[in-house]
């Protein structure tokens, strides 16, 4: 039967791990901290368990053991599962396309999974204005924390992604005319080879991603701020990067910043930011409190700060650089939704209030 349709009956032998050195041949088209991300993904979680069996033996229930050993066993989160299941998705379309196999095993598994365990990814969620004043005043006003403060306002102020803030040059990145321009990336990562893990320059996935950035005043002091305090630490650029130097952001020994030192950083501040906040008001009053967040929140937090204020979405799709208008409306309606339910909230208490004035008349 197989014969007939046109399935090959001599690839019984291959394995999975076999198909992903093919796919990994294959493969073209994304950047190259992506890929050795995907190798390390797989090499991990699929190639010693999983990746051992044979490519025509795997059914739909393989898939769905693997992914639910995955969750259960190694507490991976839903994002790191559809990372896994992304490559696993791929390299087994490969074995369809070259009609090694009927249909692909992994095919819709993610989302069937996700449903089972009730673990939909959830959308990260912005801070709300409350906890955004709370966090950038509580580093402005600790002195063992204000150093941090240019980096994490302009990243919620700008929208910039945390390898775009990393990677800005303060010679070609001139402030004189009030524009950030946004064409590369900083980007730290394991290339595999035999100098392990360290800084690369990445261009943005899509044009979209090339853009230009207006500063606003409290951006331009930022600025300013982070260039006073390495002046006064005798702090400077030291890092030269496939051709790209004199980074603004650096640390103390004037290497450039990357995103695992800036998360480490965050958990810190939110700690001592909420501890400090505990012990003024204590608990009984259910003080407002920083939830845990990452980097890229605060890039979230400046998308929703522009839709809550009634930006125009092309606007917020472009300086954001979202080459897909779909990825801007999406953070768009869900705040435009929030809002209008706080509205509509806020009007039926002054009809209530109106209405009990009216009475006591």
């Amino acid at each position: 039967m197989d014969k007939h349709d046109g399935i090959r009956s001599d690839v019984k032998s291959i394995t999975v791990n076999e198909m992903f050195d093919l796919w990994c041949q294959l493969k073209r088209g994304i950047k190259d901290s992506t890929f050795k991300n995907y190798i390390y993904m797989y090499e991990l979680f699929v190639k010693p368990t999983f990746g051992k069996k044979k490519l025509v033996q795997v059914k739909k229930s393989d898939v769905r053991r693997f992914y639910n050993q995955l969750i259960d066993d190694k507490v991976l989160k839903p994002s790191t599962v559809d990372v896994i299941h992304n490559i696993v998705h791929q390299v087994f379309q490969i074995a369809v396309d070259d009609d090694m196999i009927r249909s692909n095993p992994a095919a819709n598994m993610l989302r069937e999974i996700k449903m089972a365990h009730g673990s939909e990814i959830e959308k990260r969620k912005a801070l709300t204005l409350e906890q955004e004043e709370l966090f950038l005043g509580y580093l402005a006003r600790t002195p063992k924390y204000q150093h941090w403060y240019p980096v994490f306002y302009i990243m919620a102020n700008t929208g910039m992604r945390v390898g775009e803030s990393s990677g800005l040059r303060g010679g070609t990145e001139a402030m004189e005319n009030g524009i950030i321009s946004v064409n590369h990336t900083l980007v730290y990562y394991n290339h595999r080879d035999e100098k392990g893990c360290y800084f690369s320059i990445n261009t943005p996935k899509t044009k979209a991603g090339i853009r230009e950035i207006p500063m606003t005043e409290g951006v331009k002091q930022a600025f300013l701020m982070e260039k006073e305090f390495q002046e006064e630490c005798g702090m400077k650029s030291v890092s030269h990067i496939e051709g790209y130097s004199d980074f603004v952001f650096v640390n103390r020994n004037g290497e450039g910043q990357h995103q695992g030192t800036l998360n480490k950083a965050l958990q810190r501040i939110m700690r001592d930011c909420n501890s400090e906040v505990l012990e003024k008001k204590g608990v009984d009053s259910d003080p407002a409190l920083l939830p845990k967040f990452s980097c890229h929140v605060l890039r979230h937090t400046f998308a929703t700060r522009m839709c809550e204020s009634g930006l125009n979405v092309k606007v917020v799709q472009s300086v954001l650089g979202h080459a897909d208008v779909t990825t801007t409306l999406d953070i768009y309606v869900t705040v435009t939704n929030d809002l209008k339910k706080r509205e509509i909230t806020a009007f039926e208490t002054y009809l209530k209030t109106g209405a009990k004035q009216m009475a006591n008349v």
